[in-house]
């Protein structure tokens, strides 16, 4: 995926589009959402410009069917909520109009402006860091001027219900034939302005299988630190997509060479940069390689599972440290959770409900070989046991062979129906069993009759 083909350069976005007729794409109204629809016409009966922009777009040229459906207006996020009454405004850092269709969502932005100056301290449209990074962009402007600030090339086209043109202003038709991710303008400049670009790079060359153009490859490394700037629960959310998609495997290995996954998972990457880690680096690709299959198979998948497996590696190494001085193994297991979970939001803000599930995987981890009893059962009763019997599993299949007996009793115990689990916990050997605590207190004497 990263880029082979010959540089070309920068590109920059045109004043006049190259506009593709009907008559020469392949793109239908058919193919789109009919809500989407709905929003282009209002916005045009309303007097205004509209254009389905982006992804859709690119996806239909590509043969793949679309799932978001974005629109751009020349009307001011004001003007949109006029027009709908089931609208919502959002956004800080850019203004954006919500246009609600019972679970469906069209998301509808006013074209964007350049900025012309750096901007006072008082001005309420846009703001930048020292760094570059923008931190307030309400600037608004034509359709001419909001093609130069998109990202990259394929995601500047622009569709009409006017003409049912497509209108290309950055040779976003020819990327696509030539399948190249090229950002548009200078891309160490548009990487300090939203240095999360720098994921999308990586997140469209894979699930678009695509090269990135070397001229867009070759900051990415030096300026990779600058993710630290992000806001953690906005890089929680672009990490869901890089690991949601059914790339995530491919996602992970570019990651690491192009030094961005040290910045989402700095504990994580130390573990897996040194020379005897194998089995840790074989542990966190076959558990996006099994993410994969399973979203490619149109089965769920948890993001608690995922962030689980992220952090077990730091989890682990912290509570060993923690014993070392002098803390029990359980008190040590449960600080070092605390702890990692902590440092970890400070990078990526996994919500609370996703915490809370690598926590009930983690701790079952500490009780699967506890089965005498009715613990086995009991156990099999708790809402992430299916997902921590997974990851049990997933330990095995990378190489901790110490693990083999206890997932095979497992696998055999959820096979059986209730009799066959009791016979199996019946015959566990003696050391599961629990032992029999007595009390060194004297027998208190009968009550004698008076």
């Amino acid at each position: 995926m990263v880029g082979s083909k010959q540089d070309r350069g920068t590109v920059e976005a045109k004043s006049q589009p190259q506009i593709i007729p009907r008559s020469e794409h392949n793109i239908s109204r058919k193919q789109f959402s009919p809500n989407a629809i709905k929003v282009l016409y209002r916005l045009k009966d309303g007097g205004y410009d509209a254009y389905l922009v982006g992804g859709c777009i690119r996806d239909i040229l590509l043969g793949i069917e679309p799932k978001d459906f974005d629109v751009v207006t020349n009307a001011t996020p004001e003007e949109i909520k006029r027009l709908f009454r089931n609208c919502r405004l959002i956004g800080r850092r850019f203004r954006l109009a919500h246009i609600v269709f019972g679970r469906e969502v069209i998301e509808v932005a006013t074209m964007r402006g350049h900025h012309m100056s750096t901007n006072s301290e008082g001005d309420p449209t846009s703001k930048a860091s020292e760094q570059g990074q923008l931190l307030r962009d309400n600037v608004y402007g034509t359709i001419e001027e909001d093609a130069q600030r998109r990202d990259f090339s394929i995601n500047a086209l622009y569709y009409s219900v006017k003409d049912f043109g497509v209108r290309d202003f950055a040779g976003g038709i020819d990327a696509i034939k030539a399948r190249r991710i090229e950002l548009i303008g200078d891309p160490e400049t548009r990487y300090r302005e939203d240095p999360v670009r720098m994921l999308r790079a990586v997140r469209f060359a894979t699930k678009l299988d695509m090269d990135i153009a070397p001229a867009t490859l070759s900051p990415i490394l030096e300026l990779s630190p600058l993710l630290g700037n992000i806001p953690p629960a906005r890089l929680f959310e672009e990490t869901l997509k890089l690991f949601l998609n059914g790339k995530a495997e491919a996602n992970f290995l570019m990651l690491r060479e192009l030094g961005l996954f040290k910045e989402l998972f700095p504990s994580l990457e130390e573990i897996l940069a040194q020379e005897n880690s194998e089995f840790e680096r074989r542990f966190v690709q076959q558990m996006f390689a099994n993410t994969d299959a399973r979203i490619n198979s149109n089965k769920k998948v948890t993001p608690a599972f995922i962030y689980a497996a992220l952090l077990w590696f730091p989890l682990r190494n912290r509570a060993a440290h923690l014993q070392q001085q002098g803390i029990s193994e359980y008190d040590a297991f449960m600080q070092a959770i605390s702890q990692v979970l902590s440092e970890n939001a400070q990078r990526v803000a996994v919500p609370k409900r996703f915490t809370l599930g690598a926590r009930d995987i983690w701790h079952i981890q500490q009780r699967l070989d506890r089965r005498s009893g009715q613990r086995a059962y009991r156990l099999s009763l708790q809402p992430k046991f299916k997902a921590s019997y997974d990851f049990l599993l997933l330990r095995v299949e990378s190489g901790e062979t110490e693990q083999q007996t206890l997932a095979d009793w497992w696998t055999e115990y959820l096979q059986q129906d209730v009799s066959g689990q009791k016979d199996m916990v019946k015959n566990l050997g003696q050391k599961d069993r629990p032992k029999r605590r007595y009390r060194n207190k004297p027998r208190r004497k009968p009550k004698q009759d008076t």
